[in-house]
């Protein structure tokens, strides 16, 4: 329930904290950001308080966290970038989490991914479940989100697969395509991060829909979703690996990366659990199959 009480989204201005902040907005919240963006023009009518999100400066994150009733932490990185590699980006939450600590935020919610995990060699998954490592050793409260694969208006990674197949003759799947994906509505993945910062009680769960699809089904479905006639080839992880080099060319972009790759072989981004979310990825794909994949989504242009 909502008092009027004070938020903090780390990235209120990007893709899964704006639905996050909407929500909270919505139900009579207020919502401060922080953000590696504080001057770019509100997407909330002036009704976020937006601040820098500069690790260099644990003061001035406490100041800015100080009076919240929870942190919703969305913040990582999906490559390497601008001199911020995985474990860079683990040591900034690390730094996020002192300090949320030591101005006396109540919660912590977290987004994290399936398969995370310390013990992993991938960096990504890795740092993530270092992360989550950080969190629950901190003597915060805190709840952590796993989310396998977010779809939406917003999306990257569907987008750029229905732009490639709309486009070009032949689209590659790494090794056999039967390793699988659960995804996720944006809107039930913020829904589930709103309810968790109602509660104290600590815990991890994996935020993952109805419908869980090989990759070969995944990609069978947006194919015929829009129309797309190319030809479906599977390569091996090396030859991938070039051609997504060859796309970020094309693009420039970095269109696909080999922990994504990797991570997707290994069948990381699917849940053991039961599905924590209403809404069916086919159910959002047939409504919005005429717009998705009509223009490419840089992750790079999002990042300047």
């Amino acid at each position: 329930m909502s008092n009027g009480q004070l938020h903090v989204v780390t990235g209120a201005f990007g893709y899964t904290g704006s639905y996050i902040t909407r929500m909270l907005l919505d139900r009579g919240d207020r919502v401060r950001t922080l953000t590696n963006h504080p001057g770019d023009p509100q997407r909330f009518g002036g009704r976020v308080q937006a601040a820098p999100l500069d690790f260099a400066e644990p003061s001035s994150l406490v100041r800015n966290l100080e009076g919240a009733s929870a942190l919703f932490n969305t913040y990582w990185i999906r490559f390497p970038y601008r001199g911020v590699d995985f474990d860079r980006a683990v040591n900034n939450l690390e730094t996020l989490f002192r300090a949320a600590r030591e101005a006396q935020v109540p919660r912590i919610v977290h987004i994290s991914i399936t398969g995370a995990s310390a013990a992993l060699q991938l960096p990504y998954f890795r740092g993530k479940g270092l992360a989550e490592q950080a969190l629950t050793t901190s003597g915060l409260s805190y709840a952590i989100l796993r989310p396998a694969l977010i779809y939406g208006p917003e999306d990257i990674l569907l987008n750029n697969i229905a732009w490639l197949l709309r486009r070009f003759p032949l689209f590659a799947i790494p090794g056999s395509g039967q390793y699988r994906v659960q995804p996720i509505f944006v809107e039930d993945l913020a829904r589930l991060a709103i309810e968790a910062s109602d509660s104290r009680d600590n815990y991890i769960i994996d935020a993952v829909g109805q419908e869980t699809y090989t990759f070969n089904n995944l990609v069978e479905s947006l194919k015929r979703a829009v129309g797309s006639r190319a030809i479906i080839v599977h390569v091996t992880p090396f030859l991938m690996r070039l051609l997504a080099a060859i796309a970020s060319r094309i693009t420039g972009d970095v269109t696909l990366t080999e922990d994504e790759i990797a991570g997707l072989m290994a069948d990381l981004l699917v849940s053991r659990e039961p599905p924590t979310a209403p809404n069916r990825f086919s159910v959002w794909l047939h409504q919005n199959a005429a717009e998705i994949g009509r223009r490419y989504a840089s992750e790079t242009a999002r990042r300047r």
